[in-house]
């Protein structure tokens, strides 16, 4: 035996290595994915650009990334999924490193795209772990890596707003560098490359059309307020990611080897659970993003607006970050405990139970939002609704596609998430514009806050009921062996 060989055998030996170190690598992506929210104004004011464009810096990261994921899921179902995810977060890291040597929001946007190309890091860790852990750690260990999506986005806006308020907003990428650098390494050195691939020839039309409609629908989502939604353009918009979509529908049935298989995603429960996924998606990013937002109000008002505001905490961006710690806490066990109950009783149970979470959490903030204890005693439950329904959409993917499609089915379930967190921060964004306080030109009211966690509220209600209807694949097999063995006593 070789010492690649060895090293190899003993990486599969030490599941918890791999774990860990796939762990890191999601959370040095998902601090990246926040950490630019708060900096929003810094980087107009430093860049000298406006609001749209600077709005940019986030909707060129999610265009991009939507595309992305998907591809290089199937791209490591198809070369390795431990390569893959060395290249991904090799790309990502020239996107940070470009990032925080920007010179103008040109040259940002620019880098900040490259990053939502590296974009394959939890698809891909989905993949391995199905791949190369045993089947009793499956669920946890997908539990966890999961959760690793709402914690680091919770301290990702903690740690950005830490930087923002004593630091140069460059050291955003920096940190973000440094973290993803060390995670390529640690991949690249101790995680195996996985033993099941599916070779097969790249599906450039597929991937090209599917491209043309996913951009096409997140463009005119994120542009419809700013745009008007019955605009010229927003219908055009409409129209072309229909056509592309139904189009990319039509040629995946058609081409002997698809980049994804309709009839997978057809699939009973993936595609409830790709529903859940889209409401999911609506009702954490209206919760995580509107929270920020409600007690950093009337901070940063003109003092004349401040005293026409009687809302909010005044919190710095610092202290609005703190606000979410305690739904990071809360994700940080619940992914690992869901995907205990899941391997007991089904995963649709903690999916339908994570929402009903999510439901209760954001219609406490409706009702109850006067005090900051109101506002920190609703964050642990979100963050276990959270970490609940993550950690099951990817065990319930996992279970119900072969292990060759692991990578792409993952991608699709976080592209229909990525979607569902596009409308719900639409809707919130229309819902402030709509509700303001009179003679403050603009100032968002309580009403538009509390109608838009009302919504959220609902949402993850529907999904909630939704995901009771996902068929679980232990009881279809426990149906067909019945059915079997009733076959073999006839």
């Amino acid at each position: 035996m070789n010492d690649r060989t060895a090293s190899v055998a003993e990486g599969r030996r030490h599941y918890n290595v791999t774990l860990a170190i796939l762990t890191l690598a999601g959370i040095a992506y998902a601090l990246q994915q926040t950490m630019v929210i708060p900096a929003l104004p810094t980087l107009q004011h430093d860049l000298h650009t406006t609001t749209t464009w600077v709005t940019w810096v986030l909707t060129v990261y999610l265009l991009v990334a939507s595309v992305a994921t998907p591809l290089l899921g199937r791209l490591g179902d198809q070369y390795g999924k431990e390569r893959l995810l060395v290249i991904s977060l090799l790309i990502f890291l020239a996107g940070s490193i470009g990032a925080a040597a920007a010179w103008n929001i040109w040259s940002l946007l620019a880098w900040r795209a490259l990053q939502g190309a590296g974009a394959g890091v939890f698809p891909l860790s989905y993949g391995i772990i199905r791949d190369e852990f045993p089947r009793e750690k499956v669920g946890m260990a997908i539990g966890l890596v999961s959760a690793v999506f709402g914690i680091g986005g919770g301290f990702g806006i903690v740690l950005s707003g830490l930087i923002v308020d004593n630091m140069s907003w460059r050291w955003l990428f920096i940190v973000g560098a440094a973290n993803i650098a060390a995670a390529a390494v640690l991949v690249q050195r101790f995680v195996p490359e996985s033993p099941i691939k599916s070779p097969s020839r790249v599906d450039f039309v597929g991937a090209t059309l599917l491209s043309g409609g996913l951009i096409a629908m997140l463009v005119g989502l994120t542009e419809g307020e700013a745009w008007g939604w019955t605009s010229g353009r927003i219908v055009l918009l409409a129209v072309v990611s229909a056509a592309f979509l139904v189009a990319w529908g039509v040629a995946e049935l058609r081409v002997a080897e698809p980049m994804v298989d309709m009839r997978m995603l057809a699939g009973r429960q993936v595609l409830f659970t790709n529903m859940t996924a889209i409401v999911a998606g609506f009702a954490m990013f209206g919760s995580f993003v509107l929270v920020p937002n409600f007690v950093e109000i009337p901070h940063g008002l003109a003092p004349s607006v401040q005293r026409l505001v009687h809302f909010g905490f005044d919190a710095s961006v610092t202290k609005a970050g703190l606000y979410l710690l305690p739904s990071s806490v809360a994700l940080l066990f619940a992914g690992p405990l869901a995907g205990l109950i899941g391997r007991r009783v089904s995963s649709k149970w903690p999916l339908a139970i994570g929402l009903l979470a999510v439901s209760a959490a954001a219609a406490a903030l409706a009702f109850w939002n006067d005090r900051p204890w109101q506002i920190l005693a609703a964050m642990p439950v979100l963050g276990v609704g959270v970490g609940f329904a993550f950690a099951a959409m990817a065990t319930l993917i996992t279970e119900a596609v072969r292990p060759s499609e692991t990578g792409v089915a993952t991608g699709m379930n976080t592209v229909m998430r990525t979607v569902g967190g596009v409308i719900g921060g639409q809707v919130g964004a229309a819902l402030l514009a709509a509700h303001t306080v009179g003679g403050t030109h603009g100032a968002p009211s309580v009403v538009g806050f509390e109608i838009a966690f009302g919504i959220s509220a609902l949402a993850a209600l529907v999904g909630a009921a939704v995901a009771v209807f996902v068929t679980p694949p232990r009881l279809r097999r426990r149906e067909r062996l019945v059915v079997a063995t009733t076959e073999v006593a006839e």
